[in-house]
This record gives structure tokens, sequence and C-alpha cells, in this order.
């Protein structure tokens, strides 16, 4: 079912409709939602990388904690849109990045001693002649006065957790190997312009099984505690990553009851963090492509869009056909018969020259005609943001806020 805001912003949008609507009033609606599902006193950041559309960065970052970002423009987003507070992760930051962080007083994840080395020495060069800096995490407790606050971000033996995108344990570009964590550790106790807060922990993307999320909180818990302990770390800080996931054929979702049930407390005098995107971003988002053509080729039925793959990537990335729906247009400009199916079931394909330019395989539909628009939900997160939107330079759909 397409909201009646939603059915507007398309009736409203430029012929051929292509465009994306977001819906704030529904982002900040699952914002309050995810929040209630959270151990007591848990923070809740939104991660950018899910949907950095302003206007989408500017409902959340007034109804979450703080901002995850992954570069120097995420960074510019996050700030852009007032985050209280903000935490920088990737696997690849330059050295600009990391001296933008520092001025901008994020907490850090660091992912590799070489990495470590490099923020240490940005910190030694931009220190203030008053030895102080910004405030990190306003109103929450910060590093110590005059070092940048730092989380290393480790790739544990077994992350446990089942998921699309395994993040750690298995051999993957992020975070430190736990068998070089008593190294990690050692170097950065030694370095007086930083802050050793504690662990990020990111292990996985697009879980929906809550009640595995909740005992990989607590696992995440029992081991951050126990390598505190180990290495004499005097932990304040533990980020457990995002996540939180969608189920985009059907009506399955994570359950935000089952994990508010299961979900662990933070150990006393331990921010404990949470930094979902998906979970935030999906349902609040929706792509609408007009149908320029009807063919049936070799038996099957293809549905040509005003738009594809260069627009909602996600489909095609993940090998899965994403779900529409057909939102009737009356309009027919032509003097001859518009083309029409019925009963049928129908390839929703895009605009490119490759066979891969493909949204939706065999989705059965009562009625379809040239001219009618087709309306994917759950298009809020990773769907223009993943997307390769230059190819065959197509014109970039509309972004409409509702």
């Amino acid at each position: 079912m397409v909201p009646e805001a939603v059915v507007r912003a398309v009736a409203g949008a430029a012929r051929p409709v292509c465009a994306y609507v977001y819906d704030t009033a529904a982002l900040r609606a699952q914002a309050t939602a995810v929040r209630a599902a959270l151990p007591a006193g848990a923070e809740l950041l939104y991660a950018v990388k899910a949907n950095g559309h302003p206007a989408v960065v500017a409902a959340l970052a007034g109804s979450v904690d703080g901002i995850e970002v992954a570069s120097g423009g995420e960074l510019a987003l996050a700030m852009a849109a007032g985050a209280r507070t903000i935490v920088f992760s990737g696997p690849a930051k330059t050295d600009a990045e990391l001296r933008a962080a520092i001025a901008a007083g994020a907490t850090i994840h660091v992912e590799s001693v070489h990495e470590l080395r490099r923020l240490a020495a940005a910190a030694a060069e931009s220190r203030p002649a008053t030895g102080r800096r910004p405030a990190a995490d306003a109103g929450r407790p910060a590093a110590r006065p005059g070092r940048v606050p730092v989380a290393l971000r480790v790739n544990r033996a077994s992350a446990a957790l089942p998921g699309s995108h395994q993040m750690t344990g298995a051999p993957t570009p992020f975070g430190i190997d736990e068998t070089s964590l008593p190294d990690a550790v050692e170097l950065a106790a030694s370095m007086p312009d930083l802050d050793l807060l504690g662990f990020h922990l990111h292990a996985v993307s697009n879980n929906t099984d809550a009640a595995a999320h909740a005992s990989f909180v607590a696992d995440a818990i029992s081991w951050s505690l126990r390598q505190a302990r180990t290495h004499g770390i005097a932990l304040r800080y533990l980020n457990v990553g995002g996540g939180f996931g969608v189920d985009y054929t059907g009506e399955g979702r994570f359950d935000l009851d089952a994990f508010a049930a299961a979900a662990p407390a933070a150990p006393a005098g331990v921010r404990l963090v949470f930094e979902p995107g998906r979970l935030l971003a999906a349902d609040a988002g929706w792509y609408a492509a007009q149908v320029l053509d009807l063919k049936r080729t070799h038996g099957r039925w293809f549905a040509v869009l005003r738009g594809g793959t260069h627009h909602f990537r996600l489909p095609a990335a993940w090998r899965y056909s994403h779900p529409f729906t057909v939102l009737p247009l009356d309009e027919w400009a032509y003097p001859f018969e518009r083309p029409e199916v019925r009963d049928a079931e129908v390839d929703a394909v895009g605009e490119l020259c490759t066979p891969r330019d493909v949204l939706t395989r065999g989705q059965r539909v009562d009625r379809l005609r040239v001219g009618d628009v087709l309306v994917f939900g759950r298009a809020g997160a990773y769907g223009w943001d993943i997307s390769h939107h230059d190819f065959l330079r197509h014109a970039y759909p509309e972004m409409l806020v509702v």
C-alpha cells in the first residue's frame, strides 16, 4: 500500500515520472520506535551512509543522539545538520579527514595500527596552544581534556551473527585483527594526544534475527569487559554498530519488541552505542518510475521504465526481485491504442543498455499499462546513495520530500 502523501507527490511529479519520495514524519516515527527498543540509556546514532539526502539527515539528526559518518563528505553533512554527536568510521580515512574529524570533536573509530599512528600525528599537529580541544559528544562523557577520543574497531574471531554482509569474523578490510589487539592497545596508551575510550564492534549488515542480535550485544559487552580488564582500559564506550535488517521481498521485519525484551543494559559508566542506518530509513522512502514501454520477448513480458538500477541499484547488487505497486495514471496523450497487459507476470527493467538493469522479475500484475507508474517501497536506504548515477548520463530522478 502506497501512502496517500506519496501518491500525491508522484501525481505532481514531472513526466515521465522518475522520482524518489522521502517522508520525514515516517523517519522521525521510525527513530522513535527504534529508540524505544534499545536498552535504557543506550545511544542511537544514524549511519548516514544509508541515505545522505540533506532532508533525511536533518530529520534524523533531530530525532537521534548523533550521526555515524565514514567520509569527509558525510562529516560535512552531519555538521550541517547540527548533529549533537559524531563518530567517524571507515577503513580508508585520509589525513585530511582525520584532521577534520579532530576539529569537529568526533569520536574516531580506528581501523588499524597504521591509522592509529597517523591519527596521533594529526592530533599532535593540530594540538591548540592551550592544549585544549573542543569537547567531544557534548552533554555526554567526553575524552580527557586535550585528547582526541578514540575507539578501536576490532575484527573479532567470531561475529556470531547472521546477515547479508559479514564485516568481522572473516578476512575483511574492516578493523584490527583480534590477535593484534594487545599491540594496538599498548600503542594507543603510549600516545599522549589520544584517549582510548573503548571499542567499535560493528559485525554485520542486514540481520533480521532480533533475538540473535540481542545475543550479539550481550556477547559484545562481555567481550569488551574482559578485554578492558586484561589490557587495563578504562572502558567508557562500546559501539556495537548497526546491522538491523529489512526483508525486501516479504512482510518480515526486524522484531523491535523481541529485541527490546532480550537486549542487555550497558555496564555502569559505559556508553552503549547503536548506529543503524537501513532500519531507520528504508521504510521512509519510495522509488517511482513510469512505464515507457511494454514488450514481450522470448515468452516474457517486460515493463521498460524511465529509471532503473542506475537510480536503485540494491536489487541488482543483491540479486533479488524488489516488489512494486502499480499506481495507475489515466493520462494518455497519443492518438493510438494504449498498450497494456492483464493477469501476467512482468519483469520491471530500466533504461540502461545492459540486460542486468532489472529491478523485479516475474511479478504478477492484474493490469498494467504504458504510462502507469511502478512504486518500489522500502527504498529509503541504500537506494540512490549506492547507485551508479552517471552510467549513460540519463537525467537524475526528482527528489521529493513530504
